[in-house]
């Protein structure tokens, strides 16, 4: 059977068995093939009902592919775009911040190695940490040195 004769709760269990999703993408995925005006919300209920759809399970799976090479803040615009609510976003960002400097360092370490030998070169190193969403402290005390706790 093909995707395209799958009925919406079909599509929506093709696209969890991939990876979990939060209902906000399968909303936005699964639009576009609506029949009639809230059959998506009723799958979705039915799936979110039965355990299929679960905000914990798509916070954990963000955190478990992304924390060990991303800051918070980057973590926390992943969690933003998935639709997950404000407050298992805090959550999850707070968890985050306690290993921020170990984890900042340890992406610094793989693509650095060591000290930068100039300034130019520190200011190279802390736009990357930046980049990939790591918190200002952080990137300052594994750009200059100033991180052993």
């Amino acid at each position: 059977m093909g995707f395209e004769t799958l009925s919406l709760k079909g599509r929506a269990l093709r696209l969890l068995a991939g990876r979990e999703h939060s209902r906000a993408e399968l909303e936005k995925k699964l639009a576009a093939h609506e029949a009639e005006e809230g059959e998506l919300q009723r799958a979705l209920d039915e799936l979110e009902a039965k355990g299929f759809i679960n905000e914990q399970r798509v916070v954990d799976s963000v955190l478990h592919r992304r924390a060990a090479r991303l800051g918070a803040g980057r973590v926390k615009q992943e969690l933003q775009a998935k639709g997950i609510g404000a407050e298992a976003v805090a959550e999850a960002v707070e968890a985050l911040r306690a290993t921020e400097v170990a984890r900042a360092r340890e992406v610094w370490r793989k693509k650095f190695g060591e000290a930068a030998a100039d300034t130019a070169g520190r200011a190279r190193q802390m736009r990357f940490l930046a980049s990939r969403g790591f918190g200002t402290e952080a990137i300052r005390r594994v750009v200059t040195g100033g991180d052993e706790d």
